[in-house]
């Protein structure tokens, strides 16, 4: 019998276990940010990568820049830098993160007006963004905003060409589903089918390495964050982050590493791990669930870790993620913590899991005011 060859498990990732090896330990400005940087295992960086620009555009009051740049280890980083069209600088420095939402195909392209866009990222606006391009909006009230794709996303995305075996298997599964149901699947589409089982693929190495999904896309986004505050329109003393649902848990985790931000928000994703036991629990992926997060303490408690930050924390009471007692022991919980601050606002809206356009315009009035100066 001819044994096939296994396919690597991390493909285009060969080379993240000897830069893991090389660059053990993100160094945080305090101990209670160590301690959760230590919890995510997140990796430590050298200088901030050179940014190339491939093209600017102008239009409807924005100027859209791409960018990429090359991270240690993996595929090339491609980003988008906006900001109002006309304008110069200093001007504060926003960073947005794009959610997870199951599109693995795309990244931040998600958050920005493009003449380009894949059907995925439209798609991805119009299911999670009521419609709007979030970050060519937030540069639009005078921020100049970098959005980039995070580990694993995107131009980040593994190679999944050759999916390891089962991977493979559960894709072969998906298609067989999709003929059954008479659908004809996209690229992203089926790319997105593999990369959902790959995942725990991606968890299982990085915890092999020491680190985690959240911790990969932590380093990611330090190394944006020194790209933008490196920028010479923008003024590092006011620099902010915003996302929605993984987006989200990515801007808390920013806030708690980096003494750089100012302001941060997250949307539609906030409550106690408590009550994700035990229906919740397959409603997240491992970017929120890191093992041994909970020692530290609840995730509202995370936010005393952060050395700088303001928060506003939107909560959907109708989110079909999240227990509304959940996120209301985490509302209080918060306010536990920062009363008697102006560290901590939360406010809760009608709806589902959506960053709706009333919630955009609540986060980016939070942003101007706490950014103002």
């Amino acid at each position: 019998m001819i044994q096939t060859a296994r396919p690597s498990a991390i493909a285009g990732y060969d080379d993240w276990p000897a830069y893991v090896r090389q660059h053990p330990r993100h160094q945080a400005s305090t101990r209670p940010a160590q301690e959760f940087s230590d919890a995510l295992g997140v990796p430590g960086a050298g200088a901030p990568p050179a940014a190339t620009v491939h093209w600017e555009a102008t239009d409807d009051g924005v100027t859209t820049s791409q960018l990429s740049w090359q991270l240690g280890f993996g595929p090339r980083t491609t980003g988008w830098l906006i900001r109002p069209a006309g304008r110069s600088g200093p001007l504060p420095g926003v960073l947005a993160l794009h959610c997870h939402g199951g599109n693995k195909f795309g990244g931040a392209d998600r958050l920005v007006e493009l003449p380009d866009s894949h059907p995925s990222a439209a798609a991805a606006r119009a299911g999670h963004y009521d419609g709007r391009a979030l970050a060519t909006d937030t540069a639009r009230r005078g921020f100049a905003v970098l959005a980039h794709d995070a580990f694993a996303w995107g131009s980040r995305k593994f190679d999944l060409s050759d999916p390891p075996w089962r991977t493979a298997a559960a894709a072969a599964a998906r298609q067989a589903q999709w003929r059954e149901d008479g659908v004809v699947p996209s690229v992203a589409d089926e790319y997105n089918a593999a990369a959902g089982c790959h995942e725990d693929t991606v968890a299982k190495a990085a915890g092999l390495l020491g680190t985690s999904l959240a911790g990969m896309v932590a380093h990611d986004d330090l190394s944006a964050l020194e790209i933008l505050a490196a920028l010479p329109d923008v003024d590092e003393d006011r620099l902010g982050c915003i996302g929605f649902s993984g987006g989200g848990s990515r801007s808390l985790a920013l806030a708690v590493l980096s003494p750089r931000i100012r302001a941060a928000v997250v949307t539609c994703m906030m409550t106690t791990f408590g009550s994700l036991f035990p229906a919740y629990l397959d409603a997240h992926s491992w970017l929120l669930q890191t093992p041994g997060l909970w020692k530290l303490g609840d995730w509202p408690e995370l936010t005393a870790r952060a050395a700088a930050a303001r928060f506003l924390v939107q909560y959907a009471l109708a989110d079909e993620l999240f227990p509304e007692d959940g996120m209301r022991q985490a509302h209080r919980l918060l306010e536990s913590l920062h009363g008697g601050t102006d560290r901590y606002t939360g406010s809760f809206s009608p709806g589902g899991h959506v960053f709706t356009a009333a919630m955009q315009d609540e986060a980016l009035d939070f942003l101007a005011q706490t950014l103002a100066s």
